[in-house]
């Protein structure tokens, strides 16, 4: 919902600067994919360019080891990957993003235009 609402707000691109890596219950999962393809899809479901920004390094609490595993990317307005970082590595992506030709094919897709939020009652109503 945050980034539907950056989006209805005018926002072109969205940041988000994140801190994801190893799960103290279960240092073995490695959720980097579903962590990437989910920010994908708020690039795509709103035709905006998202730019992740990713911790990277170790930090041990206690017993609690994490590990942030890094992998910034910049996504494009269809989702699809335009700069990567690797893994563990300090880097950072840099991309050309042509703003005006992004609005364009947002407004042409009519992705806005046509919600209904008056349907919108029975989200609200759970919890």
């Amino acid at each position: 919902e945050a980034a539907r609402i950056m989006a209805l707000k005018g926002a072109d691109i969205l940041l988000y600067p994140t801190a994801i890596g190893s799960e103290p219950g279960d240092p073995s999962l490695d959720s980097s994919g579903h962590w990437q393809r989910v920010m994908q899809g708020h690039a795509a479901a709103n035709m905006v360019t998202l730019a992740a920004s990713n911790r990277i390094g170790n930090e041990k609490i206690g017993a609690i080891n994490m590990s942030f595993y890094g992998q910034s990317f910049i996504a494009d307005h269809t989702g699809a990957l335009i700069a990567e970082c690797h893994d563990g590595v300090n880097q950072i992506a840099a991309s050309d993003i042509d703003i005006d030709a992004m609005r364009a094919e947002r407004a042409s897709w009519g992705l806005f235009r046509d919600r209904r939020p008056e349907k919108y009652q029975d989200i609200m109503s759970l919890s």
